[in-house]
Parts: C-alpha cells; structure tokens; sequence
C-alpha cells in the first residue's frame, strides 16, 4: 500500500495481493477488512470489491522502485498463503524479494500448513532468503500455538510470532528457533480485553530465551498507555532482532 507506514515494526507495507478470509477468532475484528469494506463500490479504488481476495500483479515491482532499505511487510491487506493465491504467483513474489534484496521482507500469516508445505519443498529457495523473514499470529492457545510449532519446523532463515491480538494467557511457549516477538492488543470499539499478566509472560518467557520482545500496544482505550508507546512495567519494550540492511 505505502512506502511509509504506521505500523511500529516495519518501515512500509507491499501488497501484491489485497483481501482475504477469517479463519480463527483472531480474524473477528479484522483490521484490514474493516478498512476494506469502505470502499466497496467506490469505483475506481483499490478496494472498490472490499476484501474479495484478488491477485494484484501492477504491484509487484513496487519494491524494486524503493531504492532505499526498508523494512517491509509483505500483504498486510492479506495472507500471502491463503490457499486460493496460485503457488506459481507467490513463487513471483518471491523472485521480487530475491531481485529487490536490498530490502528485508516480513511475511506474515496465519495459514501456517500452507506456509511449511510450501517452504519444505516447491518454494524452499524464499525460505533460504536472509533477508526475508516468516512469521505467524498467534491470538490464542488453541489456534495460535499450532502455528508455532509449525514455523519451528519451517525452514526459513528467520523465523517471527505476530501475538496480537492476544486473547488469553498462552502459558509456555516453545521459542526455540523463534527469533523475535511482537505482542498487541486488540484496537478499536469493540476491542476484546488483553491482560498485562498475559504479556509478562510471553516477556518473561523472551527475556529468559534471549529472544527480543516488541510490545506494540496494550489494546482497547489504553492501546498507547503511558505515553507515546505501550509500557509494560514502566519500561518500553521495542526490540528488533537487527536492522534491516542491504543484501548483496
């Protein structure tokens, strides 16, 4: 969507591929959907068919036109793995990353089956990338947990967990192999409650692992408590595993 984005973990946002579908109460307040939905009908714009799932080839060299490093989510208006993109066009988004290397990748999703089929086998040169990172979201125990323990056993160069919304405690996690974590809260009216508890231990669980820890916000009314950026115990909580740079 944009060479310049608000989300606090990433530089940019790229999206060769716009809508998608629920599948895990994660989804319930889909931010990417709301946003969608407000234009449907509208002709002429981007979402003018809301957050109907469809390929976007004019955007796929939109990376390589950023000449300068950026850190860059890939389809943060979608799910790159979602089963009805065509494997050969995320192979096309993947010769993108390779060509446009100067920049880091952050792939996210939460179709974590896909992802490992695909990244063990037809498409395991993206996974060897150094400069493009997969990770999955986490909302839950019962949804989220699995994805985990499905990106451990994906070959990827760098591996990422996404734990927002955070909906209950997740009790231990399983962060061998696991390279950074992020934590949010739900946003919005209806935003569903997360409880500091909750994220003390994903921190605590970071912490004792040495894996870095981004607390992205807190959730609902309070999602930047104590200033500018969420705090947990007083402190900030906004560690990156390491600066994207350029790759030759």
């Amino acid at each position: 969507m944009s060479d310049r984005s608000t989300i606090e973990w990433t530089d940019a946002t790229w999206n060769p591929v716009r809508g998608c579908t629920k599948i895990s109460p994660g989804c319930k307040h889909c931010y990417a959907e709301t946003f969608a939905e407000r234009f449907r009908g509208v002709p002429g714009h981007p979402f003018e068919d809301g957050f109907d799932l469809r390929l976007v080839p004019e955007k796929l060299s939109q990376p390589i036109r950023w000449r300068s490093p950026r850190k860059i989510f890939v389809n943060s208006m979608s799910d790159l793995f979602h089963d009805d993109i065509p494997t050969d066009y995320i192979a096309e988004v993947g010769r993108v990353m390779a060509n446009a290397s100067w920049h880091t990748y952050q792939v996210l999703t939460k179709r974590h089956e896909r992802m490992h089929h695909l990244l063990s086998g037809q498409l395991a040169w993206i996974g060897r990338l150094p400069h493009v990172w997969f990770g999955v979201s986490v909302e839950n125990r019962r949804h989220g947990l699995p994805r985990v323990e499905a990106l451990r056993d994906t070959p990827a160069a760098v591996r990422f967990l996404s734990i927002e919304p955070l909906l209950e405690d997740l009790g231990p996690i399983d962060l061998s192999r696991i390279t950074w974590v992020i934590v949010g809260g739900e946003s919005g009216v209806h935003a569903r409650p997360m409880r500091d508890a909750w994220v003390r231990n994903i921190r605590d669980q970071c912490v004792a692992r040495r894996v870095p820890f981004f607390l992205k916000q807190l959730g609902g009314r309070r999602s930047k408590r104590g200033g500018d950026y969420a705090r947990l115990d007083g402190r900030l909580w906004r560690e990156i595993p390491f600066a994207a740079v350029a790759h030759p």
